[in-house]
C-alpha cells in the first residue's frame, strides 16, 4: 500500500487522482489552500485519507502537512506536486509582482515541497516524485508566456532531480496534461488588468475564464478519471516514463513540436556547427 501526498486536491485533476488513489486502496495525504474542499475525502475515506490544508507558497505549512502526514501513515511513497494556475496577459503588460506570484506557486512551492519530502524518501530509498508540467512546456500559446515559462522551469528541475535521485531508487516523473474538463479554466485563471492595444489580437484574446467548458472550441478532451487511472499505472510499472503525455492532444502536439525541432536543426546545423574550435 502506496502513501500518496498530494497538493492541489480541491478540484480537477488533483481532486480526481486524490479519489482514484484511495479507491485503489492506496493512502492519502490529501491537500488544498481551503481545508473545507478537501475534508469530504476523510468522511468518505476515514482509515486511508488525511485532509490537510497547504498553502504550497508558505514554507510553515509545507513542513507541517508532511510532518502531521508522517506521523499519520508512518512514510510518503509518492509526491505529486499538481497546485498551480495561470497567469494570462502578454509579457509587456505583466507586472513582476503578478510574475513572482505565478513561478512562487508553480516553481518554488514545487521546490518547497520536494526539498522537504526527500530526507524521507532517501531514508525509504525508495519513492515517486510527480511534477505536473503542461503541453505550454512544449508549445506556449500567446498570453500565457509566464505559465509556460513556469513550466518549463518545472521540466528543467526535474530533470536535473531525476539523476540525482534515481541512484537512490527515487522515480522522477513529469506529467504533462491536454486540456481535461476541470475547473481549471475558470478558477485556475489570473487574468492581468493592463492591456496594451496592440496585443488585443494576440494575447488579449485569451485573457478570458471559460465557465461552461461545452462553450468552447476545443475538441478532445480529456477524462479527469482516465488520467488519474494512468498516473497510477505509470507509478506501479516496473518501467515509468520521465515525461508522461495525457491526451491524444498531447500526443499529436508533442509529435508536431519534435518533428519541427528536428527539421530546424537540419537547416541551421552548418551553421551551427560554425562555433566549433
Amino acid at each position: 500500500m502506496n502513501t500518496w501526498l498530494i497538493t492541489g486536491c480541491s478540484s480537477g485533476l488533483g481532486k480526481s487522482l486524490a479519489k482514484a488513489v484511495l479507491e485503489h486502496g492506496d493512502q492519502a495525504i490529501v491537500t488544498a489552500r481551503n481545508l473545507e474542499t478537501v475534508q469530504l475525502f476523510g468522511k468518505s475515506f476515514p482509515q486511508t485519507a488525511l485532509p490537510l490544508q497547504l498553502d504550497v507558497t508558505k514554507e510553515d505549512e509545507v513542513k507541517t502537512a508532511i510532518t502531521k502526514g508522517i506521523e499519520h501513515f508512518g512514510k510518503i511513497d509518492v509526491l505529486v506536486n499538481n497546485a498551480g494556475y495561470c497567469l494570462r496577459g502578454a509579457v509587456e503588460e505583466c507586472s513582476f509582482k503578478e510574475i513572482r506570484e505565478q513561478f512562487e506557486t508553480n516553481f518554488f512551492g514545487t521546490i518547497r515541497m520536494i526539498q522537504h519530502v526527500l530526507p524521507y524518501m532517501r531514508e525509504q530509498r525508495k519513492g515517486t516524485i510527480i511534477n505536473f508540467s503542461s503541453i505550454a512546456a512544449l508549445s506556449t500559446a500567446e498570453g500565457s508566456a509566464f505559465y509556460g515559462a513556469s513550466k518549463c522551469a518545472v521540466e528543467g528541475l526535474s530533470d536535473g532531480l531525476r539523476k540525482e535521485v534515481n541512484p537512490l531508487g527515487i522515480k522522477v516523473m513529469v506529467v504533462e496534461p491536454g486540456p481535461f474538463k476541470t475547473d481549471f479554466f475558470y478558477r485556475s485563471i489570473a487574468i492581468n488588468e493592463h492591456n496594451i492595444e496592440d496585443y488585443q489580437n494576440t494575447a488579449g484574446k485569451r485573457k478570458v475564464r471559460i465557465k461552461n467548458l461545452e462553450d468552447s472550441v476545443i475538441n478532445g478532451w480529456g477524462d479527469n478519471n482516465k488520467a488519474a487511472e494512468v498516473i497510477i499505472k505509470a507509478v506501479e510499472g516496473k518501467e515509468s516514463p520521465f515525461r508522461l503525455l495525457l491526451g491524444s492532444i498531447a500526443v499529436q502536439l508533442a509529435e508536431k513540436v519534435f518533428a519541427s525541432r528536428a527539421e530546424e536543426v537540419a537547416k541551421w546545423k552548418d551553421l551551427s556547427i560554425q562555433t566549433d574550435i
